[in-house]
């Protein structure tokens, strides 16, 4: 079962036991209860389809990859193989054929991870610059206003990722960057990255966290294991990737950066997280409340208070209305963003599964578009 056939089952369900229970009673005179039922099941779940059909969308984590960047990152051929066969690589009509019949007016595109960020010295460098031009000089010029960027950046030499950015941004319109969990076996808050946070926030542009995988001294102690009867091909990679240890760690990213003062230094720089949150919706009392205890004396700001002045949310890959629910328990309906993960997720499911979303409509366009259009500055 489909994420959005799971909620229009739950409202048919509860639609079916109130009129089973309500024939019973003798109301709804002149039909049976089983034509009650399926009339009423199927109202149910026409009225949700047909709901807010008129909707535009901004994805705001949509991935691509190239050839070379595949090479450079994929564990073998056959994941090669796959990642091809999914369409990361098309930012051509077939993409587009699919924004089309997902409603999707507009997609950030963001480079695979871990990108170039593990790149050195002028490799890297050069390595970004490509991927930046060949977005602007390609697929951002072939379907003018379907396709916006991250800039891809070189983080082993910050100071040049710093000058990368504030090119892209400034030449060709890029409307931030996106990282990808560890660069080397750093995070962003640690002083290399000073000048990337800097100019980010200078430039008033946004960084997207994105996950990466971790250095290999961490896989081997937290996602390997010696008992090779447990060892399938793919699933240490997976269980340190988007089974699991994705999230865990970017939300350790935005912990620390808190807590180790990025926005007590850098009190304007924006940060945007995907998939509903990476758990802190589920963490956000415990890590409120235990934290904002241990640094109310070195922050200058309540711990809380950073998450709704320096973060925003986006829904990527997450398509299930109660942690959609829970995120907007915490934070603020004004920082939440739609966003695919498109070729990892389906953007026709992602967005039939928001227009089905139990929100006021207001609420829903906020969502949808309206705040993405205002941070990234995108014309609606």
């Amino acid at each position: 079962m489909t994420p959005i056939e799971k909620p229009l089952e739950n409202l048919a369900t509860g639609r079916r036991s109130f009129l089973s229970g309500a024939a019973a009673l003798g109301i709804g005179a002149g039909l049976s209860a089983p034509a009650i039922v399926t009339n009423a099941a199927a109202q149910v779940t026409s009225d949700i389809a047909l709901r807010d059909r008129d909707l535009p969308f901004i994805g705001a984590e949509e991935t691509f990859s190239t050839s070379d960047l595949m090479a450079l990152n994929s564990l073998n051929q056959d994941h090669i193989d796959f990642l091809t066969e999914i369409g990361l690589a098309d930012l051509g009509t077939a993409r587009i054929d699919l924004m089309n019949q997902a409603g999707l007016d507009v997609a950030i595109l963001s480079a695979h991870t871990p990108a170039v960020q593990n790149v050195p010295g002028q490799e890297g460098i050069d390595f970004a610059y490509r991927l930046n031009k060949g977005l602007v000089g390609g697929p951002m010029a072939a379907h003018p206003g379907r396709f916006q960027a991250f800039a891809t950046l070189p983080l082993q030499s910050p100071e040049a990722a710093a000058d990368e950015l504030e090119r892209a941004v400034r030449e060709d319109g890029f409307l931030g960057a996106l990282t990808n969990g560890h660069i080397g076996k750093k995070f962003l808050d640690h002083p290399d990255f000073e000048p990337v946070l800097a100019r980010a926030e200078a430039l008033g542009v946004p960084i997207y966290l994105h996950p990466g995988y971790p250095p290999d001294e961490v896989f081997k102690i937290y996602y390997g294991t010696a008992r090779s009867e447990y060892k399938e091909e793919y699933q240490d990679h997976v269980f340190s990737g988007s089974g699991y240890g994705w999230h865990q760690e970017v939300l350790t990213q935005c912990v620390r950066m808190i807590i180790y003062g990025v926005f007590d230094r850098f009190p304007n720089l924006q940060i945007v997280v995907g998939h509903m949150g990476e758990g802190l919706p589920f963490y956000y009392e415990r890590i409120v409340n235990d934290l904002g205890e241990a640094t109310e004396n070195s922050l200058k700001k309540p711990l809380a208070q950073y998450f709704h002045d320096n973060f925003w949310f986006t829904t990527s890959a997450f398509f299930q209305h109660e942690l959609l629910d829970l995120l907007l328990k915490y934070i603020s309906v004004d920082r939440v963003m739609f966003a695919t993960d498109y070729p990892f997720a389906d953007m026709k499911e992602g967005t039939d599964w928001f227009r089905a979303v139990d929100l006021p409509r207001e609420a829903k366009e906020k969502i949808a578009f309206r705040n993405a259009a205002k941070l990234f500055g995108i014309k609606v």
